[in-house]
């Protein structure tokens, strides 16, 4: 298995524990059942993760783990809604494609997190990228993963969007 492969496995993997395994990392079940005081039954969320840093649980980047979890939960519970991940700053390599990613980071195994972002985009989230940190880095659109949109700037992007009703979510 060629080093790339083994980087996204292991992601995924990573995710997966992470979406099963945060109740086993917790404490152990207590032997009184447990009483919910405050239920979330959520009907509709419109929902936008501020990705400008870098935040990991190993390998694994904390705000992408967390899209892939509500967006999980979006499609269990039959919430309404929409996600949007907002890249940019810090934060704005993770969509770049396998020779920019390379380029960017100084690097020859690609994008390590395409896989992820490929998932999310099927899950229906909607991934983003900031004009103003493509210019500074000298990235055009050509350098982006497939479908990944183009915003006029993060700051601005984030303000419309809540301005929009939308709840900012900063992994």
């Amino acid at each position: 298995m060629n080093s790339r492969l083994r980087k996204t496995v292991l992601l995924m993997l990573g995710s997966a524990a992470l979406a099963l395994g945060a109740q086993a990392m917790a404490a152990p079940a207590p032997a009184d059942p447990i009483h919910v005081d405050i239920p979330v039954p959520l009907k509709h969320a419109d929902v936008v993760f501020n990705m400008d840093h870098r935040a990991f649980v190993g390998d694994l980047p904390v705000g992408m783990n967390y899209m892939h979890l509500l967006a999980m939960r979006y499609a269990k519970d039959h919430i309404s809604g929409k996600i949007i991940g907002v890249f940019h700053g810090a934060g704005a390599y993770m969509v770049l494609n396998d020779k920019a990613y390379d380029a960017a980071r100084h690097v020859k195994t690609g994008n390590p997190y395409a896989p992820i972002i490929a998932s999310l985009r099927k899950q229906g989230v909607q991934i983003e990228e900031c004009r103003v940190s493509m210019m500074a880095h000298h990235w055009g659109n050509a350098d982006l993963l497939p479908g990944v949109l183009v915003n006029g700037g993060a700051v601005a992007r984030l303000i419309e969007l809540q301005q929009q009703g939308y709840v900012q979510i900063q992994p």
